[in-house]
């Protein structure tokens, strides 16, 4: 098999990126070591950077998105007796959507038409910092495959084969791993606030999400190397309630059915750089954020957005001056992404040091109190332009 463009990974990076080069002309194949069902399957982020729905919307993928996404103006920062909104449109003029990964990922795979291939085996590499990079693999039908491309585009996460197939002498890693990480749930509950709160609390740490009017997320801080099992639902809600209704009088958390529990890490990982030859790579395949500042998925599309203008310019006008700033000009945002991601994380995440925690409190009055420092918060979460 040849193509233009070999994508690794099929969730909304990978997609995304399908689906812009496809307006251009430009040919893709997408490769996916998981099955189409597992990937669609995936719960994880839920809120969408302005610029984010941007560029879903200007790629003709904004329809549902306005139809059954939800705007959202700000959001809550609370500690013990506070609770305080940031208006982000009073602050900035933009705003945030709650519009889950899953229905993202719905809305691309229905607008795609090219091939995609689902549960390869052994995918592999070769030759990427050639004019003739290809990809080895084994398809679900157990027959060996070759997939020949000009160029090779890495959007398989964490634990696929681009990353690795940056040579260690070529590549520069970053990584900090927090002291603590998140016990989520999904529950059959409409949420019992109208924006998301995000909870400081003696306890830990615990915030308030949802995915639509009937279905809540929320999250808890938990040591690392937690056990789901060890957190029935009586303890959750009681945990929850706990912390998130604390000294507030006139709030209520609604308890519900929960559907999914899971313990995520926290960690924060950079890879530079974001190209070696002709791979590139994007969203989590070259940097992992914690998810306290909604970064996540919005630095994908971020990714994706600018690297299909690269590669446009590069394989249809012969112009390769954006494939060649692609990495610096992405690392620049990922590292205010990275930067935002640590200082929601650290502020709101509580520590053994009762020293740390008085200068988060003192931290989050500052953030609360002054128009300087909710502008700064806001202009971050709500997502720089593009």
């Amino acid at each position: 098999m040849r193509t233009e463009v070999a994508i690794v990974g099929a969730g909304p990076a990978g997609m995304l990126l399908a689906h812009l080069l496809a307006r251009a002309g430009i040919d893709t194949v997408v490769v996916e070591t998981r099955s189409q069902e597992y990937v669609a399957s995936r719960t994880r982020a839920g809120i969408l950077e302005q610029s984010s729905v941007d560029v879903l919307t200007a790629a003709g993928l904004g329809d549902r998105l306005r139809a059954e996404g939800h705007e959202h103006r700000g959001v809550y920062l609370q500690w013990p007796g506070e609770r305080h909104h940031l208006d982000f449109v009073d602050l900035i003029g933009r705003s945030v959507w709650v519009y889950g990964q899953t229905e993202v990922q719905k809305d691309l795979v229905q607008a795609h038409r090219g091939p995609v291939l689902y549960e390869v085996r052994d995918a592999a590499l070769h030759d990427v910092a050639t004019a003739h990079p290809h990809i080895t693999f084994t398809d679900r039908d157990g027959r060996a495959q070759r997939l020949d491309a000009t160029v090779i585009a890495g959007c398989d996460g964490s634990f696929g084969p681009s990353r690795s197939a940056v040579p260690t002498s070529a590549r520069q890693v970053y990584e900090r791993t927090y002291p603590y990480s998140w016990l989520g749930i999904l529950a059959d509950v409409p949420p019992s606030t109208d924006e998301l709160i995000y909870a400081w609390h003696p306890d830990g740490f615990a915030l308030h999400s949802m995915r639509s009017p009937e279905v809540s997320r929320l999250y808890l801080q938990v040591p690392n190397g937690t056990d789901p099992a060890d957190w029935p639902d009586e303890r959750i809600w009681s945990e929850l309630a706990n912390r998130l209704g604390h000294g507030q009088h006139d709030w209520t958390l609604t308890p519900g059915p929960i559907t999914e529990k899971s313990v995520l890490p926290m960690r924060s990982f950079v890879q530079t750089p974001m190209r070696h030859g002709n791979l590139f790579l994007a969203g989590d395949a070259a940097h992992i954020v914690p998810p306290t500042g909604a970064k996540g998925l919005n630095l994908a599309i971020a990714d994706v957005s600018r690297l299909a203008n690269a590669l446009t310019a590069q394989l249809r006008d012969n112009n390769p001056r954006l494939a060649d700033r692609y990495s610096d000009e992405a690392l620049t945002r990922v590292w205010r992404c990275t930067h935002f991601s640590w200082w929601m994380t650290t502020m709101l995440h509580t520590a053994t040091d009762p020293f740390e925690a008085q200068l988060q409190l003192s931290q989050l009055r500052w953030v609360t109190s002054s128009t300087a420092g909710a502008t700064g918060l806001a202009e971050n979460y709500a997502g720089l332009p593009l």
